[in-house]
């Protein structure tokens, strides 16, 4: 992987919408070791239109970075490999076996794999053939429904098949995002291969990512749905890991300056259009509120910005309302 750590290392998890180029060296620099970019399809790699190119988009100080595909015809996945190592070179190929949504399980990508063991022996085959040098590591849920946890047997595949490392989602593919993560079968699977597996699914704050570094397996952790809320998430657990570490929350008016941070280097990379800009990240801005006080009331402001004024107008009013904003420390865990 071109990387080497002997602490556990800690990944980005790729999220649709989410983990572009800004956010991705937002993360690096809070603690993320790894970072992935936003899946993309096979057929968006092989035409390479703008909206591909615009999710490959990254810069040096992101490596390792790797490349994450989806898709389930091995001979175009294949050519794909070929074409983006040739495109932009990236340290890993990720292949995605656990997206739960509809419209990519309804193509037979994502998690539809996970219930056709011979396709997906074939897609890994394929790719780590194309990818040549490159390292391909894989994603998967524990399986498609409670009735078929299967994640022992797909991740047997997956290592048989030449990927260096596999990433696993504690819930099935029916779970969607509900429910709690069953780290009983991850710690399962991370026991039963020979490769690096790396837990995912409820590490919300720096304690729980200790536990599950004790009570499995593992080889490190992948985190998102708290890293969206809550990126410092990163920086909290290796400060926990330290001999003498006891991770300190974030003051309430480093969090909006970061917010505010975030909402700069966005405009930046839609070169200057601010507009468009400020909405494609609306989402994300309402993450960065929970846990805060008032935070419905600032979601409310926030899904109706249209410019980085109106978000530090938001920002500078809340710290008056809160009066001691410096004194107020926000952490993963208070996002819950």
């Amino acid at each position: 992987m071109n990387h080497t750590v002997d602490a556990p290392l800690l990944y980005l998890a790729p999220m649709a919408g989410v983990t572009n180029t800004v956010f991705r060296r937002m993360a690096k620099n809070l603690g993320a070791d790894i970072l992935t970019t936003e899946f993309v399809s096979a057929e968006g790699i092989l035409h390479r239109n703008e909206r591909t190119r615009r999710f490959l988009d990254f810069v040096p100080a992101e490596r390792p970075l790797g490349v994450q595909l989806f898709g389930a015809d091995p001979e175009r996945l294949g050519e794909a490999v070929k074409a983006v190592c040739d495109w932009v070179a990236p340290d890993f190929i990720d292949l995605n076996f656990g997206c739960p949504v509809n419209k990519v399980v309804a193509k037979n990508g994502g998690s539809s794999l996970l219930r056709d063991c011979p396709l997906l022996a074939k897609v890994a085959r394929a790719v780590v053939s194309a990818a040549g040098s490159t390292p391909v590591t894989a994603k998967i849920r524990i399986g498609w429904s409670a009735c078929q946890i299967n994640a022992l047997e797909t991740s047997r595949i997956l290592a048989a098949e030449g990927i260096s490392r596999l990433a696993v989602h504690g819930r099935t593919k029916e779970q969607g995002y509900s429910g709690l993560a069953d780290w009983q079968v991850i710690d399962e699977v991370a026991r039963s291969i020979d490769i690096p597996v790396i837990g995912n699914g409820d590490i919300d704050s720096a304690e729980v990512a200790l536990r599950r570094l004790k009570e499995t397996a593992v080889s490190g952790l992948m985190i998102g749905r708290a890293a969206m809320a809550h990126p410092w998430i990163f920086r909290e657990i290796k400060t926990a890991l330290a001999p003498t570490g006891a991770p300190a929350g974030v003051p309430l008016r480093d969090k909006w300056a970061f917010i505010c941070e975030h909402v700069r280097r966005e405009i930046a990379w839609w070169n200057g259009a601010e507009e468009p800009a400020v909405k494609s990240l609306r989402a994300r801005l309402m993450s960065y509120t929970r846990g805060l006080p008032g935070g419905a009331r600032l979601r409310e402001r926030l899904q109706k910005t249209v410019s980085l004024a109106e978000v530090e107008d938001i920002a500078a009013q809340h710290l008056e309302t809160c009066a001691a904003g410096e004194e107020i420390l926000c952490t993963a865990a208070a996002g819950r």
